[in-house]
């Protein structure tokens, strides 16, 4: 399989193994979806980790199978990669994109949909597909500029350049750099120490952050109000809150 997903200690990782480069053909995408669509269910994933290994992410699409491609095929083609992306996006759990070495084109579109990204500093990415004669087709003209701003996100999409891990940092494109030997085991950490937590309101919480950002404050706002007073109605918020009195703050445990 050219994606697995282990699981262990409530943490699921989604690991790309297609050597030598990641390189995401049709398969790939389809098999990504339904693994993806499998974590969010689990009830013992309750947080995931996207890695492709210790010396890439994943380099981009397939060029040669795209390259067989014509107009008909990729219409017919072009929903399904976005729904397999999204389908990461979506997972209803705090996701972290673990990266090293290259994240180009796809494999930058699919490092876009975690919700928190640690780097090497080994790392490239970029969205080269101008250089095709191509824009970015599974997100990144959507997801880039919400995540770093328009300006920036033109300036990376109209070029085609890569940039290092000090600058993707500086950019926002990702949120933390380490050594490339640490990068699993920190992205492993940061989704460990989540999946410890109230994983309603963990929901809650991404829900309501990814649709603000899709839609009007007052939409975002009505989300935001409905899961506040939904929550409620759960026994983690009984938990936390009863910890919180007995003991102080920080204390609560959840599972």
């Amino acid at each position: 399989m050219t994606v697995n997903l282990e699981v262990a200690e409530g943490v699921g990782t989604l690991r790309l193994d297609r050597p030598p480069m990641n390189a995401l053909d049709v398969a790939t995408q389809d098999r990504l979806k339904e693994l993806a669509e499998e974590a969010g269910r689990r009830d013992d994933v309750r947080a995931v980790v996207i890695y492709g290994g210790e010396k890439v992410f994943a380099a981009g699409a397939d060029i040669k199978e795209m390259q067989a491609m014509d107009h008909t095929a990729m219409i017919l083609r072009a929903r399904a990669l976005q729904e397999s992306f999204t389908a990461v996006a979506r997972i209803p759990k705090p996701v972290v994109a673990a990266v090293t070495g290259y994240a180009l084109g796809g494999g930058c579109e699919l490092a876009l949909c975690a919700d928190y990204r640690i780097a090497g500093d080994n790392a490239k990415l970029g969205q080269p597909e101008i250089l095709l004669g191509l824009i970015p087709g599974a997100g990144g003209t959507q997801r880039l500029a919400r995540l770093i701003g328009p300006s920036k996100a033109k300036d990376l999409i109209f070029t085609g350049r890569m940039v290092k891990a000090d600058e993707a940092r500086e950019l926002g494109l990702v949120d933390r750099v380490v050594a490339p030997d640490q990068v699993y085991a920190e992205a492993h950490a940061w989704a460990a120490k989540l999946a410890q937590g109230p994983a309603i309101a963990l929901r809650a919480a991404k829900e309501s952050i990814d649709t603000g950002l899709e839609t009007d404050i007052e939409t975002g706002l009505a989300v935001e109000r409905g899961w506040f007073a939904g929550l409620f109605a759960t026994e983690d918020r009984e938990r936390g809150m009863r910890s919180f009195v007995d003991e102080g703050p920080g204390k609560a445990k959840f599972l």
